[in-house]
Parts: C-alpha cells; sequence; structure tokens
C-alpha cells in the first residue's frame, strides 16, 4: 500500500510513534532490520524456558503516559508482580527491601525511615501529576510545578552525594544506590539521582512487574494494536539509507545518532553533533537456567523480583566508577531479575531462570559470568551448584544482535543534564532533523532510556504538529 509516513525500527518508541502516527489517520509502514519486532522488548522460548533478551521489568510502561492510552489487558499483557518489588542484599545476611508501600518500606529502614518518607512519598502520592512532568516535554511550563520540584531539585544530584546527604545507614543507602546505578553512570555524576528517585517512586506507585510469558508479549501488544489501525510491520528489512525508503510525508527513525549518520548527508554542524554523542558504558548479559530457587541468605530476597547486588553505596560507587573509566570491575554492581517469583511459566516445573546483566565498559568483549557468579554466590551460597546452563552477551555480542545498542550501552547515550533537555543535539527540536520531514525518536533522544514509548509518542507529535494535526493526548 501507499504510504504516508516510514518509521525505521520496531522498539517501544518505534511503535509507540507508528501507533501516534496511525491514531491521526496516517498509513503507517514500520521496518525492522530483525526477524521479529521488539528492538529490547524480545524474549526467546525454547525447551519450556523463556528469557528476556533485554528489558524484562516493566515499572515504566504503566506510569508512562503513551502506554497508558493502551488497554494492554485487552491486548492479551498481563503484568504480574512480586511480593517484593526490589531487595539489596548485604553482606552478614542483611538486606534492605522495597515495598509497593512506602510505609512499610520505611519500616523495615529503621533510623533512616522518617527520611525515606520525606524524600519518596511524595512523589509516590503524586501519581498522573509526575509522570508527564518527568517523561514528557521538559521545555513547556510545567502543569505541577511543585510536584516537578519535588523531584527535580534533588534528582539534579549525583546518586552518591543525594543518598550522603538524605540517608544514614548502609541500607537505605544502599536500597537508593542500587536503584540509582540503572543509570549506567558513575554515582557522582549530575542527574544520576534522577534515574534512582524516578524508579524507586515507580515500585512505590506500580510496582515493578515483569509480563507474562515474556517481555515479547508486549512487543506484540504493540503491533496489534498498530494493525489494528492499518498499520504495518514488515520485519528482515535493514533500513542502510534514506533515499531507498518508499514515497511519504514524515519519516521516524527508531535508531542511534551513529546509524543516522550512515543513513542521509547533513549539515556539517548537525553531523558533528551526531559523531560527538556519547553512549557510555555497556552490559554483560547472562541468563542463568537453574535446577532450583536461588538460596538467598536473607530470606526477603526470595520474594524479591528484582535485586541489586555489589554491597555497600561506597562498593557500588566504586564498581560504576570503574566501568565508566574503561576498567572491569572486579566486584561488578549486577542487575537480578528472578521473573519466576511472579511469572512461572518462564521455567520447567521446578526449574527457575535468573535474569542478570553487570556493567562493562564501552566495546568490551569481556565474559563476566565468573564476577557475576561470585557475586550471586555472595549473597547465595551455594548458587553455582543449581546452575545448568549459562547465555553469555558480552557487549560487543549485544552490539551484534541490536545496532542501537552501540558498544553494548543499551541506554541509548550517557545520562547527563544536557541531553536530557537538549537530547543528541543542542537545537530547539529535540526530534527533528535538519531534513524536511525526518524525525529521530529512540532512546537517544528525550526522556532516554526504558520501556514508557515517550521519546516515539513525542517525536510523532511534533512531526504531526510540521502536517498541522494534532495527536492524540496521552494518558
Amino acid at each position: 500500500m501507499a504510504v504516508d509516513a516510514v518509521v525505521a525500527g520496531s522498539g517501544p518508541n518505534g511503535l509507540a510513534a507508528a501507533i501516534t502516527l496511525a491514531r491521526a489517520g496516517l498509513r503507517v509502514r514500520v521496518y525492522e532490520a530483525a526477524d521479529t519486532p521488539g528492538g529490547g522488548l524480545r524474549s526467546t522460548h525454547a525447551d519450556g524456558w523463556t528469557h528476556d533478551v533485554c528489558s524484562t521489568v516493566q515499572a515504566l510502561a504503566l506510569v508512562s503516559p503513551f502506554f497508558r492510552t493502551l488497554d494492554l489487558d485487552a491486548l492479551g499483557v498481563r503484568m504480574r508482580h512480586p511480593r517484593i518489588a526490589f531487595a539489596h542484599p548485604l553482606d552478614g545476611g542483611r538486606a534492605a527491601v522495597a515495598h509497593r508501600s512506602v510505609a512499610r518500606t520505611a519500616a523495615g529502614l529503621g533510623a533512616d525511615g522518617p527520611a525515606w518518607e520525606r524524600l519518596l512519598g511524595p512523589l509516590a502520592d503524586a501519581g498522573p501529576a509526575l509522570w508527564p512532568e518527568v517523561l514528557g516535554n521538559l521545555r513547556r511550563v510545567p502543569r505541577h510545578p511543585l510536584t516537578l520540584a519535588r523531584f527535580g531539585l534533588p534528582g539534579l544530584l549525583g546518586v552518591r552525594a543525594l543518598a550522603r546527604t538524605a540517608l544514614r545507614t548502609d541500607e537505605a543507602r544502599a536500597l537508593f544506590a542500587g536503584a540509582g546505578a540503572h543509570a549506567l553512570r558513575r554515582l557522582d555524576a549530575p542527574l544520576s539521582s534522577a534515574f534512582g528517585l524516578a524508579l524507586v517512586a515507580s515500585a512505590h506507585a506500580v510496582g515493578w512487574p515483569v509480563v507474562e510469558g515474556g517481555s515479547g508479549m508486549l512487543a506484540g501488544a504493540l503491533v496489534r494494536e498498530l494493525e489494528r489501525l492499518g498499520g504495518e510491520v514488515e520485519t528482515g528489512h535493514r533500513v542502510s539509507t534514506l533515499a531507498e525508503l518508499p514515497a511519504r510525508r514524515l519519516t521516524l527513525l527508531d535508531v542511534t545518532p551513529a546509524q543516522l549518520l550512515r543513513m542521509a548527508e547533513f549539515p556539517a554542524g548537525y553531523a558533528r553533533s551526531l559523531a560527538a554523542h556519547r553512549y557510555g558504558p555497556g552490559v554483560c548479559k547472562v541468563d542463568y537456567e537453574l535446577s532450583g530457587p536461588v538460596p538467598w541468605t536473607n530470606p526477603d530476597c526470595r520474594d524479591a523480583g528484582t535485586l541489586h547486588l555489589g554491597g555497600t553505596l561506597d562498593e557500588i560507587a566504586r564498581s560504576e566508577a570503574d566501568a565508566e573509566a574503561g576498567r572491569h570491575p572486579d566486584a561488578p554492581y549486577v542487575l537480578a531479575v528472578q521473573a519466576g517469583v511472579a511469572d512461572p511459566t518462564r521455567a520447567p516445573a521446578g526449574k527457575h531462570t535468573l535474569w542478570t546483566y553487570c556493567h562493562v565498559p564501552h566495546g568490551s568483549d569481556r565474559d563476566m559470568s565468573p564476577a557475576i557468579d561470585r557475586q550471586v554466590e555472595r549473597f547465595a551460597p551455594g548458587f553455582r551448584d543449581l546452575v545448568e546452563r549459562r547465555i553469555v552477551r558480552t557487549a560487543s555480542d549485544y552490539h551484534q544482535y541490536n545496532e542501537n545498542y552501540v558498544g553494548g550501552a543499551i541506554n541509548g547515550g550517557m545520562a547527563g543534564p544536557w541531553s536530557a533537555v537538549l537530547g543528541p543535539v543542542p537545537r530547539w527540536s529535540r526530534y527533528a532533523t535538519p531534513l524536511d520531514g525526518v524525525y529521530l525518536c529512540s532512546a537517544s533522544t528525550a526522556p532516554g532510556g526504558g520501556v514508557h514509548g515517550m521519546a516515539g509518542y513525542l517525536a510523532a507529535s511534533e512531526a504531526l504538529a510540521g502536517l498541522g494535526a494534532t495527536p492524540a493526548p496521552p494518558g
């Protein structure tokens, strides 16, 4: 069919952009280089085992203004919640635990309980007032300035500075640091606290669920919604240059600046900005197939969906600083998800999966599974005896798997104050390129990485405004 708009890339942002355009009445076609759509929302299935290839916990999908326009239940998506959102084990059998309830979490943090409630309670209670501000257009006048200030002012700090200023105990500092380290930045980097605040607030507001049957089910739902609107997805079709695309009014690209540079000729200044985009550390991912549940020393950890492994605030800070400086940490910060505590369909009866990754230097080809093994074993003695199989993807493997993961960097770029406001190029529009009707809509643009679809929604909204059309409001 003839098309009005083409979207290159079927990650959550590309599909969100396509759905937004299709809702405005445009005929949309999505091209995807891989054989299956989804980008970071893919899962593998074999012999009763389900592994999420990249994204696995979907808290941001539940708070995203774009995703809130979708009836996920009607689209076949079942979110499954663990009893405990996330936990942070420490040596000696101790652990800090994040429950859905702020009060219950605070009750477990002893002397830091009141401070935790002061810092996170207002954000968890803000509900729909918070997320359109945090994930929306930061250049407009905020509709809820007080809520944004409660988030934005502490969020300007680095994780280490905020943790040391607001909290006193090892447990509370580690609990916040584990969430903040999702930023893939050293913990003294400005704005890294914003990641911790957003993720902890989402845990208290909506929980940290997994998708029953794997994250690929969420990608499938987005494709079904697009097809319902008359759009189409063509897999196995790599877009190398814009010149090869069919005639269209709009082009939205769910690609990184490095790929965009290869797709067309741009003015020299814009091209230099694209080439200067920084991607940050990569990840080495290990999926474990286990003969039984992970034997965490602390019993609360056995019910947590997500665990942050790495010890104290200072230990995690050292690990993250090493990765950003180009060194492989000896004792890395490890993000671990035991999806089976909420979704037993992930493994054969009686068996379990453990999804893990650690941060490594950009472009690393080192297998970090021995170091990840040690960190899990540190807090769950006997873990190694349960391992039936390890599936390892180094940072360089990740880049080969998905071109958007440049050097293994899964967030689309190094988080910082400028990228949050300006995107990859310092110009007024965070999405429009100098080419007429061509927009960038990937995680390399604001609001950055994560399964929220808002880069796609905002880029498509801007593109529609250029045509004089009005997008459906999110949320």
